[in-house]
């Protein structure tokens, strides 16, 4: 069964109720200072721990579906593809392997498959992004010295 199906636009009436429960919910995570807090469910008083990344999670939900925008989840992998990482990063296949044979991207090897692990992928899109600022500011200040840019 394909989930994407299933997605389809919050109702009014569920966008004005996750605007509500994100408020709140927004409003009680920033007095949290447990990384597992509990929470109560008020019909069965049932009361269950929820990791905080969970409860963060469930906020940004609420907060896009209050938007009235649909929404879905799905699970990522540890290891992936070099066709997954390569989509990831934004780029084509080959220079994803590239990279790799370049030692960029640390990566296995299964037969003839390569495969990255998910956090290696972010590290390197991580330093290729601060990079990337690094060398905008160095062109604003160059631009900014010969006079082309207005501060």
């Amino acid at each position: 069964m394909n989930h994407l199906e299933k997605i389809s636009r919050p109702s009014k009436d569920e966008q004005r109720i996750a605007m509500e429960s994100y408020s709140a919910l927004a409003e009680a995570l920033e007095n949290l200072n447990k990384d597992n807090p509990k929470i109560e469910i008020e019909e069965t008083q049932e009361k269950i721990r929820i990791p905080l990344k969970a409860l963060k999670l469930l906020a940004e939900i609420l907060k896009v579906t209050g938007q009235g925008k649909p929404i879905s989840i799905v699970p990522i992998a540890v290891e992936m593809t070099t066709q997954a990482a390569a989509d990831l990063l934004g780029c084509s296949r080959p220079h994803l392997v590239k990279l790799l044979e370049a030692g960029k991207i640390e990566f296995t090897k299964i037969g003839k498959h390569r495969r990255v692990k998910f956090e290696d992928v972010m590290t390197y899109k991580k330093y290729m992004k601060a990079k990337q600022k690094e060398l905008l500011i160095k062109i604003m200040k160059a631009d900014q010295e010969s006079g082309l840019y207005d501060t």
